[in-house]
């Protein structure tokens, strides 16, 4: 009996491995297919339709003052006098006395050309009335031939004459010295710095201070040669200005404004960088007439923008709904289905590419963000306003991948 329980174990635990190996190895039945639909991508679009667009043009410079002079004297001597108009950063008139040198020295040279001017008046008023007295003589005397120069004293009335001239060109230049100790503003302008004191001695070499205009700025600006296809300059003396708008480039955050205008060219294109350089001038830069909030300092950097010429019928395709640069996503009018296409813009700024070519008219553009969409895939378009609503009323909702 035992020994036929010991046979019957084994012969047990065949027979359920051979069921589990059969369980195994049965074929299953394929799985029921799930039929899926495509899901039908909703994106926000812009109607093509051609139009002119304006072409904009930006540069950058710096204001530079119109004029600018290194202040000196024309006469040497001592500082007695410096006016409050020659401080660092004052403003000053035409013609007003910025500074004044001691004059002693030159009002006692102006007596003594007055002195010898005096002697030579006198001097000659006697030769005149010697010369008269000569031809007298020699005519009582019974000569008949006309008199000599020596006998009329024509070469001492000359040199009598000439001393006089001689003696007004010397007073004249006194009394300019004399008005030179005064160191008068050549324009109305504004001190960039002061470099001498009070009781300093000077000569006619030496550097007062540095001045310069206020009655208008400059700012030099680049042009390329494609933007130079799209504005007309003043190339010529009767040329019109152009009208430019110049803002702060150190702050974004500035909302003053300058306006302006160009008023020439240089008429050279650089050898660097192939650019035209054009000047532009802002009238009353420190609002000295115009009290304007916020002056237009020299050696500020700006950022200049110019309304250029019209480029007409084109299409005008924002920055923020490339695809990848130069590609676009396009909706067919009829069918809504995408396709990429690439673009040849013929002008691009900041925030515009301009197309003329490469677009149907009537065709709508993807200007939602979306990734990895094949071509042909269907869409719906939506109005951004019920875009915004559904992202409100879906806030866990994960948007278009950008």
């Amino acid at each position: 009996m035992a020994k036929f329980i010991r046979l019957l174990f084994p012969a047990i635990l065949l027979g359920f491995g051979y069921l589990g190996f059969i369980h195994l190895s049965a074929k299953k039945e394929p799985a029921a297919k799930v039929k899926r639909e495509r899901r039908i991508i909703e994106t926000e679009a812009l109607l093509l339709e051609r139009t002119d667009f304006r072409v904009t043009l930006s540069s950058e410079g710096v204001v530079q003052s119109h004029n600018e002079t290194g202040l000196t004297p024309r006469v040497n001597g001592r500082i007695i006098k410096i006016a409050p108009e020659f401080e660092s950063g004052s403003f000053f008139e035409k013609d007003a006395v910025l500074l004044e040198l001691d004059p002693s020295d030159f009002e006692a040279a102006v007596s003594s050309a007055e002195a010898r001017l005096a002697r030579a008046e006198a001097s000659l008023a006697q030769e005149s009335a010697r010369a008269e007295q000569a031809l007298l003589d020699w005519k009582d005397l019974g000569y008949t031939e006309d008199p000599t120069e020596l006998v009329l004293r024509k070469p001492q009335l000359k040199e009598a004459n000439a001393n006089v001239k001689a003696a007004i060109a010397d007073l004249s230049d006194a009394r300019s010295n004399l008005q030179r100790t005064k160191v008068i503003a050549p324009y109305a302008g504004r001190v960039k710095t002061r470099l001498v004191g009070l009781g300093q001695s000077v000569s006619s070499g030496t550097t007062l201070g540095e001045i310069f205009s206020t009655d208008f700025a400059e700012i030099r600006l680049s042009l390329s040669a494609r933007e130079l296809n799209h504005i007309e300059l003043p190339n010529n003396p009767g040329d019109a200005p152009v009208p430019v708008t110049f803002t702060d480039a150190l702050s974004d955050f500035t909302p003053q404004t300058w306006q302006g205008s160009i008023v020439r060219t240089e008429g050279t294109l650089d050898e660097k960088s192939r650019k035209l350089f054009v000047i532009a001038r802002v009238d009353d830069p420190f609002g000295l007439k115009t009290k304007t909030s916020s002056p237009l300092r020299i050696g500020q950097p700006v950022r200049a923008v110019l309304k250029g010429g019209i480029i007409p019928d084109v299409f005008i395709i924002p920055r923020s709904s490339l695809r990848s640069p130069n590609e676009i996503t396009l909706i067919h009018p009829e069918e809504f289905t995408l396709l990429r296409q690439r673009i040849a813009p013929i002008w691009r700024d900041e925030e515009n590419l301009i197309v003329q070519e490469d677009i149907t008219e009537g065709w709508h553009l993807v200007t939602t963000r979306l990734s990895s969409v094949p071509d042909g895939a269907k869409v719906k378009i939506i109005d951004p306003e019920e875009a915004a609503l559904q992202t409100a009323a879906s806030p866990d909702q994960a948007g278009p991948e950008t």
